[in-house]
């Protein structure tokens, strides 16, 4: 109905009425000025005829010369009556028209239909020529109807509308005819289309090229286009499974990168367990050696008085100097054995908790001070001193391996970056409790950190010491356990020549991974 064909058709129609309307209301209104002209005429022509056959007709009362000359008159259709009235009789003559449009004598004076005419008769006498005034012998009075003129324009208004509806007919028919040339290919193409939007390019087949004339030219140019789709479909349907295949691939290749970060994380904290245990080794070698020492001191002057007694040579100057020898080699021995027994306790602990990764709760200072004291192997051989600053009634209920790697790798990074050796210096951690939340800064005043690194510390590989024994991980390593084990931030800045500080904060209780919308073990290093 809203279609273009229906909508050419309306239009076409629509104009066509409306130029017949305007062209027929002007040929009515031309035809009925015509017709009240020609009856003007009539009218007037019937009068002065009357005025002038009457008059002598009507002096000289003779009524068959009246009455032929109202029957000739009566003819016309448009006439309904003529009445001849005499001066001095009334009324003399007159016919009038029956319906079935035969004329007959006016009997009397009943309503007649029609407009009527009045004209008086004069009648001039030949013999009184001089006389200037005609003598009025009576009057005729002429009914003239409109039906013939409303007719004829009625009649002519329904020729002109047959007429119009007969050519709005006429060019419906011939627009249907001539517009189903062109739109029937041009459904052909809607329908091409539509199939080519909702089915499979390859399901389409092409429309027929059979046409020569311009619709056959877009055929032929939809036919193209659809080719090139269909080409267009298939290069895309091919790099979406080339895209397949590279997501794929890259998936593999992520899941392969991500086992190779935990396996250098892994890697990461077993090297650092192992320095951890040759450093301990090499710290409880001293004290295992002295007491080890002691005791064959205190073995030997034991046999020495054990011969004495045997021989019973004993003398109180052997006994005193036996009391001697025995209570310093206790001595030894007691202080390197507790010396041994609190490195192996504190080494004990830490490499549990870093290789269990166990949750528990411990005393924040305490901890610190272990995890400090098993570093002392390393931090002997430098010149810088550690100190902790930190209130004893601190108790976490988080994971003490992953926080003592944590220190340790702060502590070991200050150690190896922020100073030259032999170079003296100071690391402080301090701690404060800020809530439910523990603040640790670990700050050292070594040579800082350049701007250009600042920004990249936690990113993994990141060394100046490459090729120097750095792997770049340590500090991700860091990153990642207090964002992603503990939950906290960390920061850090720097003054180039005046140190660096690492501030953390952490949770004092640590909330645990099924609460938490951080990724954990699988989640990448990448800070």
């Amino acid at each position: 109905m809203y279609g273009i064909q229906g909508r050419l058709t309306a239009l076409f129609v629509v104009i066509v009425t409306v130029v017949l309307g305007i062209s027929g209301t002007y040929a009515q209104i031309s035809l009925g000025q015509e017709l009240e002209v020609s009856n003007q005429r009539l009218r007037e022509g019937v009068l002065t005829r009357l005025q002038t056959s009457l008059p002598s007709a009507l002096w000289d009362l003779d009524k068959a010369k009246v009455d032929n000359i109202v029957a000739a008159e009566m003819l016309p259709p448009e006439l309904v009556a003529i009445r001849v009235y005499d001066t001095s009789v009334g009324l003399f003559s007159g016919k009038v028209r029956r319906p079935d449009g035969t004329a007959v004598n006016v009997e009397n004076e009943r309503a007649i239909g029609g407009s009527p005419v009045v004209a008086d008769l004069a009648y001039r006498d030949a013999g009184a020529a001089g006389s200037l005034k005609p003598v009025i012998v009576g009057r005729v009075v002429v009914n003239f109807s409109r039906e013939q003129i409303d007719a004829t324009l009625a009649a002519e208004i329904r020729r002109k509308v047959i007429e119009v509806l007969l050519l709005d007919l006429i060019l419906v028919v011939a627009l249907a005819l001539s517009l189903r040339i062109v739109f029937e290919p041009l459904k052909q193409l809607r329908d091409g289309l539509s199939e080519l939007a909702t089915r499979g390019s390859d399901e389409v087949e092409e429309l027929p090229e059979k046409r020569r004339d311009e619709l056959g030219d877009v055929i032929r140019g939809f036919n193209a286009i659809q080719r090139k789709v269909k080409s267009i479909i298939r290069r895309t349907r091919e790099a979406e499974d080339e895209a397949r295949r590279a997501a794929q691939e890259t998936a593999h290749a992520l899941d392969d990168l991500r086992r190779t970060q935990e396996s250098l994380l892994q890697a990461e904290r077993l090297a650092s367990l192992g320095g951890l245990v040759a450093g301990v080794a090499h710290e409880i070698n001293t004290p295992v050696g002295i007491a080890l020492t002691s005791a064959s001191v205190l073995r030997d002057a034991t046999e020495q008085v054990r011969q004495s007694v045997e021989a019973g040579a004993v003398k109180k100057s052997d006994i005193l100097k036996y009391i001697d020898t025995a209570g310093e080699s206790t001595t030894l021995v007691m202080n390197n054995c507790y010396r041994a027994a609190h490195l192996i306790h504190s080494f004990k602990q830490i490499a549990v908790d870093q290789v269990s990764e166990a949750r528990r709760r411990f005393e924040l200072q305490e901890y610190i001070g272990e995890v400090v004291a098993s570093l002392q192997p390393k931090l002997k051989k430098s010149h810088i001193a550690v100190s902790i600053e930190c209130p004893q009634d601190i108790v976490l209920d988080s994971y003490p391996g992953a926080l003592a790697q944590v220190i340790t790798n702060l502590t070991l990074n200050c150690v190896e970056h922020a100073f030259d050796p032999q170079m003296e210096g100071l690391i402080q951690i301090r701690v404060r409790l800020d809530g439910d939340i523990i603040e640790m800064a670990v700050t050292d005043n070594g040579k800082g950190i350049a701007p250009e690194m600042l920004d990249r510390v936690f990113d993994p590989f990141v060394t100046t010491r490459r090729g120097q024994g750095g792997t770049g991980l340590g500090l991700n390593i860091v990153f990642n356990l207090i964002a992603k084990q503990f939950g906290g931030t960390i920061t850090v800045s720097s003054t180039l020549g005046q140190g660096a500080s690492f501030v953390l904060r952490i949770p004092r209780i640590t909330p645990s991974h099924e609460d938490s919308d951080e990724p954990h073990a699988d989640a990448p290093l990448h800070a």
